[in-house]
């Protein structure tokens, strides 16, 4: 397990921890998103590649033009995904796909890394790149996923990424992999993910109007192990943002991009 925030009840202190998902671009927030914290608790997706509310925000529109972002919003929002696939593969034709995503992704990286403050404990969304993190996390940065850390006095186990779907975001993987990195943090006090767990009412998005991918082995390890929290992000506008499994308070903290607000656990 990582050394993290030294606990501070036998000081008589509290321990606030503020925890942002689904940052995509909004640095400005991000930077004031600790004050008045111990830590910040960052849960992923850092970048915009497509505002769904906003067209005209994203690497694709700034790429291919706000019209051309219209349409594939519209395709993939009516789950006709081969043809938003096959959309998307004719404006890339004639260009280093990979290159011109992968300059965009650093430049809003190195914006987003440098707004962190200390300390800021991160674990991958869907959208990231994570071979990239590492040469934009600074010192006051801890990077996890599949490990634990002990911030306060308490176990907080990390998972980062998302399952597999139709989207092929940049870090989805299969059932079994991320069920083997659920199962390694063990028991934690504040169990933290991206995606949620597989309950209808955490994995339904009221405005895309579809049921996105949540972990059936995150729902059996809240079960199993019981931990006081399971927060995560990943669904931008859920049917539920809280309820309680068990004994675990599940907890959605919020599309940070839109509301620029952390979610504020303490203790």
């Amino acid at each position: 397990m990582r050394a993290g925030v030294n606990g501070r009840e036998a000081a008589g202190r509290r321990t606030r921890v503020h925890v942002v998902s689904d940052v995509h671009g909004n640095t400005e927030a991000l930077a004031r998103a600790g004050d008045g914290a111990d830590a910040l608790v960052c849960l992923g997706d850092l970048i915009l590649f497509l505002d769904y509310a906003d067209h005209s925000r994203g690497i694709f529109p700034d790429l291919f033009g706000v019209e051309n972002a219209d349409r594939i919003v519209a395709l993939r929002t009516a789950r006709r995904f081969d043809e938003a696939r096959d959309f998307g593969r004719a404006l890339w034709q004639g260009m280093d796909r990979d290159a011109a995503i992968t300059g965009a992704v650093r430049r809003q990286y190195a914006e987003m890394f440098a707004a962190l403050p200390t300390p800021t404990y991160a674990t991958y969304g869907n959208v990231d790149v994570p071979a990239l993190w590492p040469e934009y996390a600074g010192p006051g940065t801890t990077v996890l996923d599949g490990e634990r850390v002990e911030i306060g006095g308490r176990v907080f186990g990390f998972v980062g990424g998302g399952l597999r779907t139709p989207m092929r975001t940049p870090y989805e993987i299969g059932d079994e992999e991320y069920a083997a990195k659920i199962e390694a943090i063990g028991e934690v006090d504040v169990l933290c993910t991206h995606i949620p767990p597989e309950v209808p009412e955490l994995v339904y998005d009221t405005v895309a109007r579809r049921f996105e991918r949540g972990s059936r082995a995150l729902l059996d390890a809240i079960h199993r192990t019981r931990p006081r929290y399971a927060l995560f992000g990943h669904v931008h506008q859920p049917l539920v943002r809280r309820m309680r499994v068990g004994a675990t308070e599940c907890v959605n903290v919020g599309h940070f991009a839109s509301t620029g607000r952390p979610w504020a656990l303490e203790w």
